[in-house]
């Protein structure tokens, strides 16, 4: 039980670690001072180990919901800033 309650914490604050960027993002409709790469491999790493952690769970049967809760989360994040590196600069250029 202890463990369980450890890997939720751990995940939900990890799962948090990017929504202040998320925010800053939507509101300044800017993502110029984003690393394209960056984005990209985060996106990709998250994407990766997320299928890692699935298939291994499937493999033993003993889910990880904390696990799935921060991947998913990380997943919408790395997404929608992607999208912002890309649409912003042209739906609101100076």
């Amino acid at each position: 039980m202890i463990n369980e309650t450890i890997g939720w914490i751990g995940n939900i604050l990890f799962a948090i670690c990017g929504i202040p960027q998320v925010i800053k993002t939507f509101r300044t409709k800017s993502a110029k001072d984003l690393s394209v790469l960056f984005l990209w491999l985060w996106l990709f790493g998250e994407l990766l180990t997320f299928i890692y952690i699935i298939i291994g769970d499937w493999e033993t049967g003993i889910p990880h919901f904390p696990l799935y809760f921060n991947y998913i989360v990380n997943v919408f994040m790395a997404c929608y800033l992607i999208y912002a590196k890309y649409v912003y600069p042209k739906k609101y250029a100076v």
